[in-house]
């Protein structure tokens, strides 16, 4: 494993998920402000890894597989946790709408890569705008405390978070439609 700095910051990401985790749970005042921190700062290393890989040419093949698995693992932890806090039937679906599309877009670009198609579901613009109205979500969602935070607080962040769901399914099925045409080709080989 090449020691960059931008491979540091992809580490650091995944060291801070059981930071999050441990915050989460303090029985601290501001535990919740002091998660949402963690996970701001987390979510800007994903960010400055990807731009310093490119700027100082430091892109390597294990930063390539680290980043996405760093970022799909602490966007799952946070919504987990969440899950909890907000214990609702649309909270829940946009989690799991949020945690599926990824298992299937990691699958999708695992086969793909496979086939030698990985370009033909590389990161589009609607991925990365997706990745911005979660990361925001999260954020806010972390710092609010349902209980006693007042509610246009909570109803701006649930605005912000279906967003993501909404812009995760459409980036899913660009995707997926991207794919079509291999998976076609594939099916009829055999």
């Amino acid at each position: 494993m090449p020691i960059t700095i931008p491979n540091i910051l992809t580490i650091l990401r995944i060291l801070l998920i059981p930071v999050l985790v441990v915050a989460f749970y303090l029985p601290l005042k501001n535990h919740f402000p002091l998660a949402a921190v963690i996970f701001a700062l987390a979510a800007a290393t994903d960010w400055v890894d990807g731009y310093l890989a490119r700027k100082l040419g430091q892109m390597t093949a294990f930063g390539a597989f680290l980043d996405p698995v760093a970022d799909k693992l602490m966007v799952a932890v946070a919504l987990v946790l969440l899950v909890e806090r907000h214990d609702t039937l649309l909270f829940t679906l946009a989690a799991c709408v949020i945690v599926g599309r990824e298992i299937v877009v990691s699958a999708l670009r695992e086969w793909m890569a496979e086939l030698g198609q990985r370009t033909s579901v590389a990161v589009s613009y609607i991925g990365k705008v997706k990745t911005a109205f979660q990361m925001l979500a999260i954020t806010g969602l972390l710092a609010i405390n349902p209980a006693s935070d007042p509610n246009w607080q909570l109803i701006l962040c649930y605005v912000v978070l279906y967003t993501a769901a909404v812009l995760t399914l459409w980036s899913m099925m660009i995707y997926l439609k991207a794919a079509w045409a291999v998976i076609k080709d594939q099916d009829n080989s055999f």
